[in-house]
């Protein structure tokens, strides 16, 4: 008796559960709600500020990861290509490609000159405005341009430590099964550094509590794509190596960082909507759900109505090809 009373309650349970989870994802999948996403990332250009920011990344990246790798080589450290080899478990093309990209020729030094210093400082500014002109975009905010040059060197300091403390995570963990134990680390590290990105590129304009719907979508975001990138950047750093040469591994860098990048605008694209959601629901302006559900009703009607036009048409071509042959 007592085990079927705790049996049933179980099942009971877990129907709550099951019903509760369908209600918030059909909340916040409905379709008004997905449209305002897909119209808030029309509005930022999504895809040109990704690329936009992955050319930004690459130029800057690069230059700080030769910097850093000079500094480590200084103190006995591994170079810069062995770590981004290990880092994404290259072979062949792709290492050797990676190899000639980063590591100096022969008896040459790998010391940071006065010019070098002013370009590197230049890129890491160039990429802490296209980071800053995201948050001004998506949170509709007055642009400040090199009025936040300020903000802008900070914020490079702040990247430089967190660049540094993800590759700590991934060297010390990321040996395990497609690298996840360290992607689940790195995660929470990837919030606290976006929200406080947010903060320092707008000029502290938004708020902690308004960046938290952005920081938390794009950490997930992008621990799911890291384990993703486990898979086919490798693969990606091979065939472009092969194909173009040492040149392949610049166009493979950029398709990753663009992949990178597109994360992090599609995820300021939620992440604003949904703290926009969040404060109607504060206010009492929740949707409710009959609306919901009419939202639902409406968007299957017209789906089901567009399948049968579209049926519909595809016949009426395949008849009309088939006549000439009958006549024939």
């Amino acid at each position: 008796m007592v085990r079927w009373v705790s049996t049933c309650t179980e099942d009971r349970t877990a129907g709550i559960d099951r019903e509760r989870l369908i209600g918030v994802l059909t909340f916040w999948l409905r379709p008004a709600f997905a449209l305002r996403v897909i119209n808030r990332f029309q509005k930022v250009v999504g895809f040109d500020r990704a690329m936009a920011l992955a050319s930004g990344a690459l130029t800057a990246l690069v230059s700080v990861v030769i910097l850093t790798g000079a500094l480590l080589n200084g103190l006995g450290g591994e170079d810069t290509a062995d770590r981004i080899i290990k880092r994404y478990g290259l072979t062949q093309s792709g290492a050797e490609a990676v190899r000639f990209l980063f590591t100096p020729a022969e008896g040459e030094s790998t010391g940071v000159g006065f010019f070098g210093a002013v370009f590197l400082v230049i890129s890491a500014l160039s990429f802490a405005r296209a980071g800053q002109r995201l948050f001004e975009q998506t949170w509709e905010l007055r642009p400040l341009s090199v009025r936040n040059t300020r903000n802008g060197l900070w914020w490079i300091l702040t990247l430089a430590v967190y660049v540094t403390v993800s590759g700590w995570l991934y060297a010390a963990l990321g040996r395990g099964r497609f690298g996840l134990g360290a992607s689940l680390y790195e995660a929470p590290v990837t919030a606290v550094f976006l929200v406080w990105s947010g903060r320092i590129l707008s000029a502290k304009r938004i708020t902690a509590r308004e960046l938290l719907p952005f920081a938390v979508i794009a950490a997930v975001l992008s621990a799911l794509y890291s384990v993703g990138a486990t898979f086919y950047l490798p693969h990606l750093f091979n065939s472009y190596a092969a194909r173009y040469g040492s040149v392949g591994a610049v166009f493979a860098m950029i398709s990753a960082l663009f992949g990178v990048m597109l994360v992090l605008v599609a995820s300021a694209a939620v992440g604003r909507e949904v703290g926009d959601e969040l404060v109607r629901i504060g206010q009492g302006r929740r949707p409710s759900a009959d609306e919901v559900r009419r939202e639902w009703d409406t968007l299957r009607a017209q789906t089901r109505l567009r399948w049968r036009s579209a049926r519909t048409h595809i016949s009426r071509r395949r008849d009309g090809n088939r006549d000439p042959d009958s006549r024939g």
